[in-house]
């Protein structure tokens, strides 16, 4: 039973990061190398992700600057930005990749607000369908290797306490990031 409850935290864990995650992706009017996380990047033929080929930094709160180290790909990762869902405009000089983050409209601060809340309810729902696996386990245990009522029931309650600690995680997650998100 201590194995189930054991794989059903680890579980938790992974998608209470899976959120935080998704929730760094979303932009919220300040620059952050996270936004270009996703991105990728046609590279000699393959497909890289963004930061395999050039340094972000961000040397103001709405300017994010891509200084790739071979200046051949310039125009990809130009390309790359342009086609993501990002809808931002780079802009180059030739040695260095330039995106000006603009500042979010109420609207779409409430249109982010309520996608990343749809983020945190996917996670919230992962979350309680690893409980009904974990919850199932031990009611096969129960019968298969005669676990007494008492532990089913200790088990239960212990995966109950690991959901509800888990979910309060997205929840704090879910409100810090839509602070972030009305901030102006």
């Amino acid at each position: 039973m201590d194995r189930v409850i054991k794989q059903a935290e680890g579980k938790m864990k992974q998608t209470v990061e899976a959120v935080r995650n998704e929730f760094s992706g979303v932009r919220t009017g300040r620059a952050t190398p996270a936004l270009l996380d996703r991105l990728r990047v046609e590279y000699y033929g393959s497909e890289v992700p963004i930061n395999q080929v050039a340094n972000i930094a961000i040397p103001e709160s709405r300017l994010i600057v891509i200084s790739p180290w071979d200046k051949t790909v310039i125009p990809a990762i130009e390309k790359a930005i342009l086609t993501s869902d990002l809808n931002l405009t780079p802009s180059s000089d030739g040695q260095v990749v330039r995106i000006t983050i603009p500042p979010l409209t109420e609207e779409r601060r409430q249109e982010l607000s309520k996608v990343v809340q749809r983020i945190a309810e996917d996670g919230r729902v992962a979350i309680r369908n690893i409980r009904r696996d974990a919850n199932s386990s031990i009611d096969d245990m129960e019968k298969k290797e005669h676990l007494s009522e008492d532990e089913m029931h200790r088990g239960k309650d212990e995966v109950q306490d690991l959901t509800d600690k888990y979910i309060e995680q997205i929840d704090e997650a879910l409100k810090a990031k839509t602070e972030e998100i009305m901030e102006i």
